[in-house]
């Protein structure tokens, strides 16, 4: 008859690691791949978009040249003060860069696709029409032409 060992010591069999790197590379490799990183740092509020019915998704994002409006930052509310500013890039500029900032923009872009270059305006809702008016003439002045205002759908939440 066999017998039965009680209090005996119980080995764990050991687990095996050598898969261990592969998982971790390919994990990497997935977050390198999916995420997306911010172009500019913010100086301006978050602005609230308004909201639209016919709206369209932009096809090359990489053609895109982002005009951001709306109220600086509470650190920077001291020096620029509640009224709506311009954000071109990393800097609050006045209307009379935006021909510059075009400019640099293509330069910056592939001979082949300055033609396409979009400027995307981001301006919070609350905006009066007169800052988005001097803006769309400095783009036309600089022979910007295609423009697009950022909207989001009706029934959205911001």
């Amino acid at each position: 008859m066999a017998k039965i060992r009680k209090g005996g010591k119980k080995v764990a069999p050991a687990i095996s690691t050598a898969s261990l790197p592969d998982i971790v590379f390919m994990l990497l490799f997935f977050f390198m791949v999916s995420t997306t990183m911010r172009e500019s740092t913010l100086l301006v509020k978050k602005p609230r978009l308004p909201k639209g019915t016919e709206l369209t998704k932009l096809e090359k994002k990489s053609l895109v040249s982002n005009i951001y409006v709306a109220q600086p930052t509470v650190e920077l509310q001291a020096v620029f003060g509640n009224q709506p500013v311009i954000q071109l890039n990393e800097s609050i500029e006045d209307v009379s860069k935006i021909g510059r900032f075009v400019q640099l923009e293509r330069e910056a872009r592939n001979p082949n696709d300055r033609d396409f270059l979009t400027m995307n305006l981001k301006v919070d809702s609350k905006t009066k029409m007169g800052i988005i008016t001097d803006i769309k003439m400095e783009l036309r002045k600089a022979n910007a032409l295609k423009l697009n205002y950022s909207a989001l759908p009706r029934g959205a939440k911001h």
